[in-house]
C-alpha cells in the first residue's frame, strides 16, 4: 500500500478527524490488534460477539497510534494518551471497504475476480502466475475472500499494480453481489458449481444464482470465463451483454483440455487448444482437476495479451497456496496436504490424487464436510465408498459426521470421533512407504494432523 495522509483517509471513508493532524501519514492497515504496528492504521471492527475497540489500549502499547473508531465512548479510556490520530466513522467495517474501493480505483489495474464452489484459490494462484509473467500483479492471499478479507487484500497491493486477482467467497445470497459492486471486475472467473453451502442456499440452483451475482455489474466490455460443466455452467444457461468464454474437455469449448496425465506427486501434464494453437502444459502440482483450472488461467492470459505458450512457460514456476493439494515428502512418507477445506467434489479430486501417487499404501485421512444440508450423511457415506473403490488401502474418518465416511468405506474404514483420539494412534498407523491424504472442511483444522505427520518424519 502507498502512503496515505489522514486528510485523504478522512475524505475516502466519509469520516471526521477528531484527534491529531490531517498530515499524519500511515503506511499500512490492520484489523488484528496483534499485528498493529507503528505507522499502521488500525480498524477496530465490530462483530456479533466482539468489539475490537476494547483492544485499543493494547494497540497503542504496541506502538500504533493511528486508528478509526465508531464508538466515541472509547475516548474516555484514551484521554490520557498522547499523540493519537483518530478518525470517527459510523461503521469501521464499511470504512475499511470504502478505503479499499478508493485505493483500487486509484490503482486502476485490470481486475480479475475468481469465485466457485471449489478450486478458487488454486485458480487464483494460477491466474496470478500467468498475469505476473507480463504485468505487475497482486492477488488476495490465503482466505482473504470475504467482505473483510478482500478489502484488506486490496490495501496490501503496491500502488503500481497493473493486474489484480481477487478471490470472492460466499455462503449466502448477496455476498458475491456486494464484493462485485466493491471491485467492479473487468474479468470474472467461475470454477464450478458444487454443493458447498447448500445448507444456506437450498439447492445447487441457488448456489448457481449466488455465484452468478459476479456479473451483476457487467456490460459489453466485460468477460466471464467458466469451467464448462455438465449441468449449470453451460453456455445455454448463461445470458448477458458481456462476452462468455468457456473451458473444458468437450470440443465445443473455446479452450479445450485434452490428454491429461496425472503423474501424482510429479505433477500433471495436458494439452490446451485455443483456436489454431495447441500447447503442452506441465504443472508441478498433482490433480486432473488442475488442468481445467489452468485452462481458466490461460483464458485470462489471452484476454491480457499472453498467448498459450506464454501461459505454459509461466505455470512451470507455479506455487500453490499452502494446504491446497501440496505434497510434502520426507523419510519415506508422502503427505498430501489438502487440509484447507473440503466439499464432495474436492474430496474426490484429493482421493484421485492419492491413488495416483506411487507408494506402498495409500491412506486417506478424511474429516467432516460442513454446510451440506439435509443430505450431509449421504454425501459423507458416498465419499467413503468412492475412496474404497478408487483404491485407498485405508480410510480414516475423523469427526461427528465423518462416521458415515467410515461406513461407506466398509472394511477399509476406521473411525475416530476427534483429532485428539487420532493423534494418539497416528504413529502406529502411518509407516515409511505410505502416502497420506489429509482433507476436511476448514473448521476441522486438519492442518494439525499434517503438522504431526511432517514432524514425525523430521524426527526420524
Amino acid at each position: 500500500m502507498r502512503e496515505f495522509t489522514f486528510r485523504e483517509i478522512e475524505k475516502a471513508v466519509g469520516g471526521k478527524q477528531i484527534w491529531g493532524s490531517p498530515d499524519t501519514v500511515v503506511l499500512g492497515v490492520s484489523k488484528d490488534s496483534r499485528e498493529a504496528y507503528e505507522g499502521s492504521l488500525f480498524f477496530p471492527l465490530k462483530g456479533e460477539k466482539y468489539d475490537a475497540h476494547s483492544f485499543l489500549p493494547q494497540v497503542i502499547q504496541r506502538g500504533c497510534r493511528t486508528f478509526l473508531i465508531s464508538d466515541e465512548e472509547i475516548l474516555n479510556v484514551l484521554k490520557d494518551k498522547e499523540n493519537l490520530d483518530i478518525i470517527k466513522v459510523k461503521d469501521t467495517t464499511v470504512a475499511l471497504q470504502d478505503l479499499a474501493g478508493y485505493y483500487l480505483k486509484q490503482m486502476s489495474p485490470k481486475k480479475i475476480a475468481v469465485t466457485g464452489s471449489v478450486g478458487k484459490t488454486s485458480t487464483k494462484d494460477m491466474i496470478h502466475c500467468v498475469c505476473g509473467s507480463k504485468y505487475k500483479t497482486g492477488k488476495t492471499k490465503g482466505n482473504q475472500n470475504n467482505h473483510i478479507g478482500l478489502p484488506l487484500g486490496i490495501l496490501s497491493f503496491d500502488e503500481d499494480t497493473e493486474a489484480a486477482v481477487l478471490e470472492m467467497g460466499m455462503d449466502r445470497p448477496g455476498e458475491i453481489d456486494f464484493l462485485a459492486d466493491l471491485v467492479r471486475p473487468d474479468i470474472g472467473v467461475i470454477t464450478n458449481i458444487g454443493i458447498s453451502h447448500k445448507e444456506n442456499l437450498g439447492s445447487r440452483e441457488g448456489i448457481f444464482r449466488a455465484k452468478m451475482e459476479l456479473v451483476n455489474y457487467f456490460g459489453r466490455e466485460n468477460v466471464l470465463i467458466i469451467n464448462s460443466g455438465k449441468d449449470f455452467l453451460l453456455k445455454k444457461n448463461i445470458e448477458g451483454e458481456y462476452r462468455l468464454i468457456s473451458a473444458g474437455a468437450e470440443t465445443d469449448n473455446d479452450f479445450i483440455v485434452s490428454d491429461i496425465r496425472d503423474k501424482g506427486e510429479k505433477g500433471t501434464e495436458f494439452f490446451i487448444k485455443y483456436r489454431d494453437e495447441k500447447q503442452l502444459f506441465r504443472l508441478s502440482v498433482p490433480g486432473r482437476h488442475n488442468a481445467f483450472n489452468a485452462a481458466l488461467a490461460a483464458a485470462c492470459g489471452i484476454e491480457l495479451g499472453i498467448d498459450l505458450k506464454g501461459s505454459a512457460e509461466a505455470l512451470l514456476s507455479l506455487e500453490i497456496t499452502e494446504g491446497r493439494l501440496t505434497v510434502k515428502e520426507k523419510n519415506g512418507i508422502k503427505v498430501i496436504d489438502d487440509s484447507y477445506n473440503a466439499s464432495p467434489d474436492s474430496m474426490k479430486a484429493g482421493i484421485d490424487t492419492l491413488t495416483a501417487v506411487s507408494s506402498k499404501r495409500k491412506i486417506a485421512i478424511l474429516g467432516d464436510m460442513f454446510e451440506l444440508g439435509d443430505d450431509a450423511d449421504i454425501h459423507h457415506r458416498k465419499i467413503g465408498e468412492y475412496a474404497k473403490n478408487a483404491g485407498a488401502d485405508m480410510v480414516i474418518a475423523v469427526g461427528e459426521m465423518a462416521e458415515n465416511i467410515a461406513r461407506g468405506a466398509a472394511e477399509k474404514g476406521h473411525y475416530y470421533k476427534s483429532k485428539e483420539a487420532l493423534k494418539k494412534d497416528i504413529d502406529e498407523i502411518v509407516k515409511s512407504g505410505d502416502a497420506v491424504l489429509v482433507k476436511a472442511s476448514r473448521g476441522m483444522e486438519m492442518e494439525e494432523i499434517v503438522k504431526i505427520l511432517v514432524d514425525k518424519q523430521e524426527k526420524k
